[in-house]
């Protein structure tokens, strides 16, 4: 006998989780539409050579390769070590985020697209990450880009997004913006710009492991002293803009690429700062690094301000994301929906609305059959109004027919017993107050109809 079990790091999901997170994708997936957005698809895998190389040295770690079909003995013995025999053995894999697939989708298709290109995905994604609270290896993002424009107003419109999106979801987040150019300044005036990948890795991890440790790292990859304390000197600075931006620019010697970051960041937070009271604030966070690779300009990260959580939703500018399949300047900025981790958040917070608990709303009791014709009939005709409504399929004992009704949260149970039919009428109960009502059957579906529009939402 084997014994059931899920790999690590995934889940299944019961009926009311799935309807929960419909709730989600619908929510999303409409503020998307308003914006302008149009959907795609991509297949789950993708050549392994379309992955590699693109999200950096962590993020390459955590690709889930799949194993080549046929006889891999041959080919295996002619590698030298682990790398080279998983590269050997694995040709394919899934996808790790919606980004790099879209950049390929958008080089493979650019010639039927028209340009700016407004897209939205919402399909799961893999990553061999070890699974926590909020972190998991098999989840779904909700990203949407706009490819094919290099102006700052794309930035504007995916924060206003964010910030529909999460008031729409009745949650509370900051959304938190820092410049890739500062970084790049970052590492330049550290004394040598290609550090900028581990630099950008060390304080990715500042939110995880203690500062003594990500100085250590950044020893071990060759930083000197002052190049440590210059990195150090650069996550203390002060988030409000009006010292932040005039503090990073002398701490980087007014490099152009931090006069330049900066110069973006404040056309955007001019741009934002119209915004309606309730909409979620916009904080500039110099610590936010985005450890991939691709991002080139304004970089974003979206943070709970009502629960520790990691983070909502992240992305930024990637201006040369194509370039890497071929196709050069299509600039590009993109953001991501954590779905999973934004249901932990609402539901820990019990901000679901009540109608996502429960699918079916009228239950017919299964009573007699002499009349099983006409009891069908009438709950085709709240069916056809939209109305979810089921008959009982068994002829059993009247307390476990209400049971079923209790377990499955259905508000309203229909009666129909000899007495009823000989009125042609119905008794029928609010299974949640316990009020009970006799109601002519040509009334019935105005009269449930009647009630569902008068339930709060």
């Amino acid at each position: 006998m084997i014994k059931p079990a899920l790999p690590k790091g995934t889940r299944d999901f019961t009926p009311e989780a799935v309807r929960k997170r419909r709730y989600l994708f619908q929510t999303i997936q409409h503020c998307f539409e308003v914006f302008g957005f149009e959907p795609i698809e991509t297949p789950a895998m993708e050549n392994l050579s379309t992955l590699l190389g693109k999200y950096g040295e962590e993020g390459d770690k955590l690709i889930f390769r799949i194993l080549n079909n046929g006889d891999i003995l041959p080919i295996a013995r002619q590698a030298r070590d682990n790398r080279e025999l998983a590269n050997l053995l694995c040709e394919k894999a899934l996808r790790y985020d919606l980004t790099i697939p879209f950049a390929r989708f958008v080089v493979m298709n650019h010639h039927q697209l028209v340009f700016p290109f407004k897209r939205y995905q919402i399909q799961p994604v893999w990553r061999a990450d070890r699974p926590q609270k909020g972190r998991y290896r098999e989840f779904y993002q909700c990203d949407a880009d706009i490819v094919g424009s290099r102006s700052l107003l794309n930035e504007v419109e995916l924060v206003r997004l964010y910030q529909q999106v999460f008031t729409r979801l009745s949650l509370r987040v900051q959304i938190r913006i820092n410049h890739r150019k500062l970084l790049q300044a970052l590492a330049a005036c550290s004394g040598d710009p290609a550090w900028m990948g581990w630099i950008t890795t060390a304080i990715d991890k500042l939110d995880k492991i203690p500062v003594a440790e990500v100085e250590a790292e950044l020893r071990q990859r060759g930083l000197d002293d002052e190049a440590v304390k210059l990195v150090r000197a650069y996550v203390d600075l002060p988030g409000e803009p009006s010292e932040a931006f005039p503090a990073v620019l002398t701490l980087l010697r007014q490099h152009p690429d931090a006069v330049e970051g900066v110069k973006e960041l404040e056309f955007i937070l001019h741009h934002v700062a119209s915004s309606p009271h309730d909409q979620a604030p916009v904080r500039v966070d110099f610590m936010l690094a985005r450890g991939l690779d691709y991002y080139t300009g304004t970089i974003l990260e979206v943070k709970s301000e009502e629960l520790a959580m990691g983070s909502l939703g992240g992305g930024g500018r990637y201006d040369n994301l194509t370039g890497l399949f071929g196709l050069p300047d299509v600039p590009g900025v993109g953001i991501s929906f954590g779905v999973d981790r934004i249901y932990d958040v609402m539901e820990a917070l019990q901000r679901f609305p009540a109608d996502t608990r429960q699918a079916t709303q009228v239950l017919w009791l299964r009573m007699d059959d002499a009349w099983l014709t006409q009891a069908l009939e009438y709950v085709m005709q709240l069916r056809a109004q939209g109305i979810s409504a089921e008959i009982y399929p068994d002829a059993i004992k009247m307390d476990k027919q209400l049971k079923y009704a209790s377990k499955k949260g259905i508000r309203f149970a229909v009666m129909m017993g000899s007495r009823e039919y000989e009125q042609q009428a119905v008794s029928l109960k609010d299974l949640w107050n316990g009020q009970q009502e006799q109601v002519p059957l040509h009334e019935l579906v105005p009269m449930i109809q009647k009630k569902i529009q008068e339930l709060p939402a």
